[in-house]
């Protein structure tokens, strides 16, 4: 798919951004959002904005530039642009959102060690 070299008003700009940010809130799982993104993104632009979301994760984890390089396959020009952008409000909050459900998912695991799944009330 080519993108148009055209730009767009910038009007016309905000209003479709805005709805496709509402498409995206309105996913009910991640199932959905799995599906949509699999059929709206090619494989390669799907795989290239995964990727910047990993190495933005990654830099907030303390992992070297060499780290995630050799295991994301990127440039370092890739990593040092998303380092550009790992205190933009988005990029934090999105971080946020993936340490919140990491964190949750850690302590289900830790609770159904302790409490084993038929005995939960």
């Amino acid at each position: 798919m080519r993108v148009s070299e055209s730009k767009l008003h910038s009007s016309l700009k905000g209003q479709i951004t805005k709805t496709l940010a509402q498409v995206i809130a309105d996913l009910k799982n991640s199932s959905e959002a799995q599906d949509f993104l699999k059929n709206f993104f090619t494989d390669t632009e799907l795989e290239t904005y995964s990727k910047r979301l990993a190495v933005a994760y990654w830099l907030k984890k303390g992992r070297s530039y060499s780290n995630i390089k050799e295991n994301l396959k990127v440039s370092s020009a890739t990593i040092a642009t998303v380092q550009e952008l790992v205190e933009t409000p988005g990029l934090k909050l999105a971080i946020k959102k993936i340490e919140a459900e990491e964190w949750a998912n850690q302590w289900a695991d830790r609770i159904s060690k302790v409490v084993p799944l038929g005995k939960r009330s």
